[in-house]
């Protein structure tokens, strides 16, 4: 996490969410977020490292490599920082692998449910008929949705026959519409 604040103290426009200082996992998942950039980081200084080991001769002209002694200088500088970002990584793992440790997270939570699981609803269960299949519990805000959706239709229904009896909507009779789709 030091090695965060670090990086964020350099940058005014890097300042740290108080949401991500507000508890110690908060911190862990930041933390974990600073792995993420370092390991892209991480691909980018190796990719460059590699590049400085090929043959000038093989260099593109946007390529802006340095030549000569400078090119060696710029390997070794490249290669530490790789390494130095590549120990930081694994401490922030083993540091956020000990905090799960420690928190005594069950094994359950961190395995991804399997394909096609649909999680519980939360909260207040109201039950309902489940066909005689047995009860089945829906959550307070699936009934809510529930009730809002009916009301709704309940609306538009009566609209329509509101707009119908004004005169603003023709009725068409099932008879004319049959012949009207023969023709």
């Amino acid at each position: 996490m030091a090695q965060a604040e670090e990086r964020t103290d350099g940058d005014p426009s890097a300042e740290i969410d108080p949401i991500w200082t507000s508890s110690r996992t908060a911190r862990q998942i930041y933390a974990l977020g600073e792995v993420e950039r370092d390991i892209t980081r991480l691909l980018s200084l190796a990719a460059s490292s590699v590049s400085l080991l090929t043959l000038p001769q093989t260099d593109g002209p946007d390529d802006n490599l340095p030549q000569g002694e400078e090119r060696s200088e710029q390997f070794v500088l490249e290669v530490s920082e790789y390494f130095e970002r590549l120990d930081s990584i694994q401490v922030a793992i083993r540091s956020s692998l000990a905090h799960i440790r420690q928190s005594r997270i069950a094994p359950s939570t961190i395995n991804a449910p399997p394909h096609g699981f649909v999680p519980p609803s939360l909260g207040v269960n109201i039950p309902t008929d489940g066909g005689g299949t047995g009860e089945v519990y829906l959550g307070l805000q699936e009934e809510r949705v529930g009730r809002d959706a009916w009301v709704g239709i309940l609306d538009a229904l009566t609209r329509l026959k509101a707009a119908q009896e004004r005169g603003q909507i023709g009725v068409a009779k099932p008879s004319q519409t049959r012949m009207d789709t023969r023709e």
